[in-house]
């Protein structure tokens, strides 16, 4: 089985858990990071010889132009975050477009072809954004990831579909990669664990989510969406004054992420979004 890896590309000051001490306009005060981690994690992967998909933030390409080339140069492919990482609810869909179309439109520039997928920044399209689907489709998108079907403060779409799929929208049709979780039964009781990528593989022992890909790749026969960020393999990032949850959330085990994820390369197979939802069979 081959599941999907995927790397949001921001930086450690972009996160939506310090979007209340870090506002956009303050970004370029901010020593970037990025590029070099994500160096790092092309470096990583070349040593694996695995494609992955990049979502890549506009904001991002537009101030670091060589390491899009670069991702696009080492074969993997190319897919849009959004150019300000703001959360979709909170606009309306004509700022919408307008962010996901100046981010769209800066990719294809730098790497010189079309850009298929979109994953929203914090997994934004939630039951009260989904308007966001047509806008995609308009905007000439094949698929997107931002579907998590988990309850959550921030995202999420509870009884959502945990596998790709297709979704037919007023617009025409979009396939969807949801945000992979661990489907538990105890009895009557009945969870969605999300087990595959962030702050949950930061806190979940590797070999517990090993166990779950492989429980989900063998007994359901459907591929896992992995993703992280490039923050997350960095330690000695700066540290933002920020609440207790707020805190937790973004520097939890960050000394311990690039192991685990090393863990989950050499025991699994992965590509990208694209070649993945190629080989797949979607429900509707």
């Amino acid at each position: 089985m081959i599941n999907a890896l995927t790397i949001d590309v921001e930086d450690y000051f972009h996160v939506t858990a310090f979007d209340r001490h870090v506002k956009p306009e303050e970004w370029d005060n901010y020593p970037l990071r990025v590029q070099g981690n994500t160096m790092r994690i092309l470096d990583m992967l070349d040593e694996f010889s695995l494609r992955a998909t990049f979502f890549v933030l506009g904001w991002v390409a537009q101030r670091c132009p060589s390491l899009v080339k670069e991702i696009h140069r080492r074969g993997h492919e190319i897919a849009c975050h959004g150019y300000g990482h703001q959360l979709i609810f909170r606009h309306s869909p004509q700022e919408f477009r307008r962010d996901v179309s100046k981010a769209k439109n800066i990719l294809e520039d730098l790497c010189g072809e079309q850009v298929h997928g979109y994953r929203a920044p914090s997994y934004s399209i939630t039951a009260n954004s989904l308007w966001a689907l047509d806008v995609l489709v308009e905007e000439g998108f094949a698929y997107d990831s931002s579907i998590f079907p988990i309850t959550h403060d921030i995202y999420g779409i509870p009884d959502g579909k945990r596998f790709p799929h297709k979704i037919s929208t007023h617009s025409g049709t979009i396939q969807e990669f949801p945000i992979s979780t661990f489907s538990l039964k105890l009895g009557r009781w009945h969870s969605q664990w999300p087990i595959a990528g962030g702050g949950y593989l930061r806190l979940f022992p590797a070999a517990l989510v090993a166990r779950a890909i492989q429980s989900i790749n063998i007994n359901e026969n459907e591929p896992v969406i992995v993703y992280f960020h490039p923050w997350e393999i960095d330690p000695q990032q700066p540290r933002i004054k920020a609440g207790l949850k707020s805190r937790f959330r973004h520097y939890l085990n960050l000394d311990r992420m690039e192991l685990k994820i090393r863990h989950l390369l050499d025991n699994f197979g992965f590509s990208s979004v694209k070649d993945v939802l190629s080989g797949a069979t979607l429900s509707v």
